[in-house]
């Protein structure tokens, strides 16, 4: 049985604190333990699908990243700890970090070049605070992958639909370009990527 805490806790105890092999995946919010409720299959699916396209292309490319199966990202002085649907790291970058290789837990933002969340019914998490804390971080570029059009209008549009947004740093600020149906995605980080949005979503 997990020992849950109700007190505020550092990122420092929220690691210390979790346990190895879980069932399931926790995040911390500004100090409080959040467990994420357990995917759905198509949700695992096209997380498994877009890993396994950019595999190909790290691979097909030589490209210097890697794809961990789990990993810890912490916001900049903050009492936060995400765990991304995917993650690509940068491998030379990464060894700057100061818990890697004997945690994979991933501080600053000159190692990641792509974080992508696929959205599940806690929305506001990924469009708002994950987005803001990962401009913040300097990320260069973040997906969100909304294919239940889940998110809000001022998100989504009027009337909602499903879609795929790309976050791209520019000028220290991130520009959203969304993608829809058979839109190619354009992404920086694998700008040869040939995969449009109904790929993803009607691949599961």
């Amino acid at each position: 049985m997990i020992q849950t805490i109700t007190k505020p806790i550092s990122f420092d105890e929220f690691v210390a604190w979790y346990p190895e092999n879980a069932d399931c995946k926790y995040e911390l919010y500004n100090g409080a333990i959040i467990e994420m409720p357990l995917a759905t299959g198509t949700h695992s699916n096209i997380t498994g699908f877009i890993t396994g396209e950019l595999h190909v292309e790290i691979k097909r490319l030589k490209l210097p990243y890697s794809i961990p199966g789990a990993c810890l990202l912490k916001p900049l002085d903050t009492e936060f700890g995400y765990q991304p649907d995917v993650i690509v790291l940068d491998k030379e970058e990464v060894a700057k970090e100061p818990h890697w290789p004997k945690e994979s837990i991933v501080t600053l933002g000159s190692s990641v070049q792509l974080v992508m969340e696929v959205v599940s019914k806690t929305w506001h998490n990924d469009y708002m605070k994950k987005a803001g804390d990962y401009e913040v971080m300097g990320i260069p570029e973040y997906w969100i992958v909304d294919y239940l059009g889940l998110g809000g209008r001022r998100f989504l549009g009027n009337p909602k639909s499903p879609n795929l947004s790309i976050y791209t740093m520019v000028d220290g600020e991130y520009e959203v370009k969304q993608f829809r149906e058979e839109d190619r995605i354009e992404s920086g980080a694998f700008p040869e990527l040939a995969l449009t949005v109904n790929d993803i979503f009607n691949n599961p």
